[in-house]
């Protein structure tokens, strides 16, 4: 690429994505940004000039050859996108969603040092989405098994991204999940406004189909310990189990009717569709003045699906 076309390049804007108005989404838990068009992100991915030195690659903690994806999306190759992605990222439809792009990627992407970053998320998004919405997804090649059995404790995205790491290696892979649905925090935790759970279970049927198997109902520590798995024919186990417990303050009033953790609040919103109450018999209680404690990113889903659920008010309580 020549100077003059990296200046072309440069000139081009960051392409808006277009979302439900404030006014709408605040009604609704469907999902709140709409995704690129072909032709948005064509553009966009233009505005990638193809560094030498692609410091974006270092900024993913997977390492995607990010260059090269959103080359094949500027050519309009948009499946052939997704399967580079996919050579280095079990779940790009959710990643491009949910992951923090502004502080890894696009952080350091050379384009931002002057203007806005090219925006990396949303055309990982939109590489999955259209190789999803086309059934266009091909199975990566499986090597025969090498006799190894391994035990994944946790169905979340590290358990997830694990067996699709040790499958593609030739181990078979067995995932023992606590709750009825896999998908751990991406299932109860992100909002279905956010993340829509289609998506999800779109990228676990995907591992499903390269031979992971996925046990459903299943405490490990119950049924069976780690000592059990390994003795019952298991050479390996990794525990991806989260961190799902929460942490209360200790302070009066807090187990009153009507006080809820952000974990059960959202899994009981999120997973068990308490938004959809009485058709699912799962319901929160629906204050009309509404406080949530803390502003990090649960805080902020709680308060976001809290208004969704029609109170007169919500209000965020920070200590700094």
């Amino acid at each position: 690429m020549d100077a003059n076309e990296v200046r072309e390049r440069m000139k081009i804007p960051r392409q808006a994505m277009g979302e439900q108005p404030p006014l709408e989404r605040v009604r609704n838990f469907f999902e709140v940004p709409l995704g690129y068009t072909e032709a948005d992100a064509v553009k966009e991915a233009q505005r990638c000039i193809q560094c030498k030195k692609p410091l974006c690659v270092g900024g993913c903690p997977v390492n995607i050859d990010i260059p090269w994806f959103i080359r094949l999306i500027a050519e309009g190759k948009f499946v052939e996108a997704a399967r580079k992605l996919k050579e280095t990222n079990t779940l790009p439809a959710v990643c491009g969603r949910v992951c923090p792009q502004e502080d890894q990627c696009e952080r350091v992407c050379i384009i931002g040092k002057k203007g806005e970053p090219v925006a990396i998320g949303r055309l990982e998004r939109f590489a999955a989405d259209y190789e999803r919405e086309h059934d266009a997804a091909m199975l990566p090649d499986i090597p025969s098994w090498t006799g190894r059995k391994v035990a994944v404790v946790g169905a979340g995205p590290a358990g997830l991204t694990v067996a699709s790491d040790l499958v593609r290696k030739g181990h078979k892979v067995t995932v023992f999940e606590a709750l009825h649905t896999p998908g751990g925090v991406l299932m109860y935790g992100i909002p279905e406004f956010r993340l829509p759970k289609k998506i999800v279970q779109s990228e676990v049927e995907f591992l499903k189909r390269m031979g992971v198997e996925i046990v459903l109902n299943a405490v490990v520590g119950k049924l069976e310990t780690i000592d059990e798995l390994l003795s019952n024919g298991y050479d390996a186990v990794f525990i991806g189990s989260g961190a799902g417990l929460p942490n209360f303050m200790n302070i009066p009033g807090e187990n009153l009717a009507g006080v809820y953790s952000a974990n059960e609040y959202l899994t009981r919103v999120n997973l068990m569709k308490a938004y959809q109450f009485p058709e699912y018999d799962t319901p929160v209680i629906r204050g009309r003045k509404i406080v949530v404690i803390g502003a990090g990113n649960t805080a902020m889903d709680a308060a976001r699906t809290a208004l969704r659920l029609c109170p007169d008010e919500v209000s965020i309580v920070y200590r700094r």
